[in-house]
């Protein structure tokens, strides 16, 4: 009480001088315990009644200088006031009554240790002894007591020893129910009071006002009768030449014209309902987004989406058992993965007439993972061994294309001519070639070269034979089928030296030329066949020689070994497919 004397103007204290006089009295614990009761109750501080004692005598204390209980009460009020003024020894001041105040002060020195004190005892308790009493010396050992502190006041605490110190000067009516000649000790400047002057002030409401709006992302589901032009005028705020022309923008309508039930797309819009984006995803990995421009007028402006995954390897292993493609996909290999290994393994491998029940296959593919879905398989390494042929090839990341180990190509070099030497060549390819006899349009597919019966003839690539035959208009005949899908036929032969599947290689002797069939003379009547559609086999462009040498070479072991090894482990990536086939009553030579 006494700081909070001292941090108060002159004229609050002489006003608070009947409050000292009550708190003598009536003890300041009640003052105290009123004021916490306000502030958890969150009451406003307008008017504090302070509660007296039940033995207490009703209205205020006289102020008459009698020497009575009240008048000793004045003196020592008095005496608290002088202590505001001047520094007075704790040890002068008599202890009434016990007194719970906690008061915080900042000492200007922070160095100095706190003051403490103990609780007031009654004078004169015999039980009191004499070193619990405190005095000058002792508060002095503890810190410079003398010097100035600094108290700081809770504003609470000021506003109701102001209305205390109001009542206790008599500004009470006569019935001592309200307040007479009210105040307030605040000033408040004209421009805060300009703010309120278009009402209070909702605090959410203002903090809402002021922060930006943010558009949030929302899913619409397709549902089945939806059309995109209907549901953007309805859900998404546009217009019809504003839907017309967003779907001009993607490059690929489809995806918004000819949706399917359940097809999912994100949009946000904005503060008035109008579509800002659309995000829609083709699938895990692709997709687009179109986003609207600045500008009121401004149109969507379209990007493409395109999520990387992460590689994985998976290896596929199997037998076969009735057609090659079954016994493939049999192991877990999709379409698509069966469809590139069938194209792969075409250009060395029969599948009609090479494949052989209980043959063994392995396949490494890797493809890209995207939210648990594969994308883009590629085959890096495939090995089958069969009864008639082994085979293993491994994919060169350098040029995309396959080689043996050794670096051998799957398109070897193609001769332009199946034989050796040099012979006139006797009718050249010509589709509108007419017949000398009746003059009409007899196409001539091929390139006729005169030579002598018994002539060499030999494959320009490598190979397998297809067909050993014959014809009454062609003679005999051979057919090979080249490992770069090229195919050739030879007619009019003498004698044929390969049989049907029989592999041969570039420069191999395949026949001996001659004059069999509808011929006019000796000679050798050469095809090639690219896509199945007879070509001038002078013209064509042929497959050069592509296998690998020198530091390409090198480059491509390096890469092949740690593939190769996973073929021969049989361990590699998330998934190891196994299967031994299809059953037994599949139909065994089906093509793949």
């Amino acid at each position: 009480m006494l700081r909070i004397l001292h941090s108060l103007p002159r004229t609050h204290k002489l006003l608070l001088l009947p409050v000292a006089t009550m708190v003598t009295v009536l003890g300041a614990q009640k003052i105290v315990t009123t004021y916490q009761d306000v502030q958890r109750e969150s009451r406003a501080l307008d008017t504090v009644v302070v509660p007296l004692d039940a033995d207490a005598s009703p209205g205020l204390p006289s102020l008459n200088l009698q020497r009575h209980q009240v008048g000793e009460a004045i003196d020592l009020a008095n005496q608290a006031l002088e202590a505001t003024r001047r520094h007075v020894p704790l040890s002068q001041l008599k202890p009434s009554e016990v007194i719970d105040l906690d008061l915080v002060a900042e000492a200007d020195d922070a160095a100095a240790p706190p003051l403490l004190a103990r609780p007031a005892t009654t004078a004169g308790d015999p039980e009191v002894a004499e070193d619990d009493r405190l005095s000058e010396t002792a508060i002095a050992a503890a810190g410079r007591v003398n010097e100035p502190r600094t108290v700081t006041l809770d504003q609470g605490a000021i506003h109701i020893a102001t209305v205390i110190g109001t009542i206790g000067a008599g500004m009470l009516d006569h019935d001592g129910s309200l307040l007479a000649d009210a105040t307030s000790y605040e000033e408040i400047p004209e421009e805060e009071l300009s703010l309120f002057e278009d009402g209070p002030i909702i605090l959410e409401e203002e903090i809402a006002a002021t922060e930006p709006y943010v558009p949030e992302w929302e899913t619409y589901t397709v549902q089945r009768g939806d059309t995109f032009a209907v549901m953007a005028q309805e859900r998404l705020g546009l217009g019809y030449s504003e839907v017309m022309a967003l779907l001009e923008q993607l490059p690929d309508k489809n995806v918004l014209t000819r949706w399917r039930v359940g097809t999912r797309f994100d949009y946000q819009l904005d503060e008035d309902g109008k579509l800002l984006s659309l995000r829609l995803m083709r699938d895990a990995r692709s997709g687009f987004v179109a986003e609207r421009g600045e500008g009121e007028a401004a149109g969507f402006e379209v990007a493409v989406i395109e999520r990387t995954g992460e590689a994985a390897q998976r290896l596929f292993a199997g037998s076969v058992s009735g057609s090659f493609a079954r016994s493939a996909q049999a192991t877990g290999l999709s379409s698509t993965e069966v469809s590139r290994l069938t194209h792969v393994l075409g250009k060395k491998l029969d599948f009609r007439r090479d494949t052989r029940r209980g043959d063994r296959f392995q396949v490494l593919v890797e493809s890209d993972v995207v939210d648990g879905e594969s994308f883009d398989p590629r085959i890096l390494a495939v090995q089958y061994q069969g009864e008639r042929i082994d085979l293993t090839l491994v994919r060169n990341s350098a040029d995309n294309n396959f080689y043996t180990p050794e670096g051998e190509s799957l398109d070897p070099a193609f001769a332009r001519y199946p034989f050796e030497g040099r012979y006139r060549l006797s009718s050249n390819f010509n589709p509108r070639r007419k017949h000398p006899v009746t003059g009409r349009i007899s196409p001539h597919k091929g390139t006729d070269f005169a030579m002598p019966i018994g002539t060499p003839v030999s494959s320009p690539s490598d190979g397998v034979v297809e067909k050993v035959s014959n014809h009454f208009a062609a003679g005999r005949y051979v057919v090979i089928r080249h490992d770069n899908g090229y195919r050739t036929r030879y007619l009019h032969l003498s004698k044929p030296l390969v049989s049907r599947g029989e592999r041969v290689t570039m420069g191999q002797r395949i026949a001996l030329s001659g004059n069999t069939g509808r011929s006019t003379g000796p000679h050798l009547h050469y095809e090639v066949l690219v896509n199945n559609n007879q070509v001038d086999a002078m013209k064509v462009k042929l497959p050069e020689n592509r296998s690998l040498t020198g530091d390409r070479l090198v480059a491509f072991q390096r890469e092949a070994e740690p593939l190769l090894a996973t073929l021969r482990s049989g361990e590699t990536g998330p998934v190891v497919a196994s299967t031994g086939g299809e059953p037994e009553d599949a139909a065994e030579g089906d093509e793949g």
